[in-house]
């Protein structure tokens, strides 16, 4: 990792539990148990790499659609991680946010959501933001409809509205926009995943399964990260 440039905010779309836990004979369930176990090992990598910001796409507003048995497994999985995650925030000095909608899920999950919150507030050697009821078609709507509130309230003036004005009203208002995506197993697609603020990120697809997703893996994607070319629409000069 030496004169590498380590990215400041990096994306991950968590794809592939299911089919590492088919390919194993085991239910798609056990492989959400090992690809939330995994995100708490790439949490203290990502740290210990001096990456800033990480923001983790973890349940869909589509994911609803699939069978009961395992979005309760899911809800279940969610209600173990959220509590263990304040150990994990604990360790390293991590700030946590989830973004998304939480009304959809019960109350003692939204509890939790505002207690790892409230008790990770002040930490801010690691940003962690995990995605959870999220899709980025309902965040801009959700986020224009507070936008259009405040036109018509007269505390914002449509003339002075910018792109900055618009990324203050997303679930990711404050934090900077992400350097570098990477998306596992496979998949070559966003998924409607954070639009709006991967509009000049670098890609890095890996048919990796998320579970099987390690160190050495992270450190591959920073390695053709550093190889890319970032001109933000702009021309290098020879």
């Amino acid at each position: 990792m030496e004169n590498m440039k380590v990215p400041n905010h990096i994306a991950i779309i968590l794809d592939g539990n299911g089919r590492w836990a088919k390919a194993k004979g085991m239910p798609r369930g056990y492989g959400h148990i090992k690809g939330c176990a995994n995100l708490e090992s790439i949490c203290d990598d990502i740290k210990d790499l001096g990456v800033k910001y990480l923001t983790v796409y973890a349940f869909s507003t589509e994911n609803w659609k699939r069978s009961r048995e395992e979005v309760e497994g899911l809800m279940k999985l969610f209600r173990s991680y959220l509590k263990k995650c304040m150990k994990s925030a604990e360790k390293n000095h991590m700030r946590v946010k989830i973004i998304g909608d939480p009304t959809a899920f019960d109350q003692d999950i939204q509890d939790k959501i505002r207690k790892l919150e409230e008790f990770s507030k002040d930490y801010d050697e690691l940003y962690f933001q995990i995605a959870l009821n999220y899709g980025s078609r309902d965040e801009i709507t959700r986020g224009m409809r507070k936008l259009a509130q405040d036109v018509a309230e007269g505390s914002l003036n449509p003339q002075e509205i910018t792109e900055d004005t618009i990324s203050g009203y997303l679930d990711t208002a404050g934090v900077p926009d992400p350097d570098l995506l990477i998306r596992t197993s496979g998949e070559q697609r966003l998924s409607n995943f954070l639009m709006w603020q991967l509009a000049y990120t670098e890609f890095y697809f890996t048919d990796v399964t998320w579970p099987d997703f390690h160190k050495e893996d992270l450190i591959r994607a920073i390695e053709k990260y550093n190889g890319r070319d970032r001109r933000y629409g702009g021309v290098k000069e020879e």
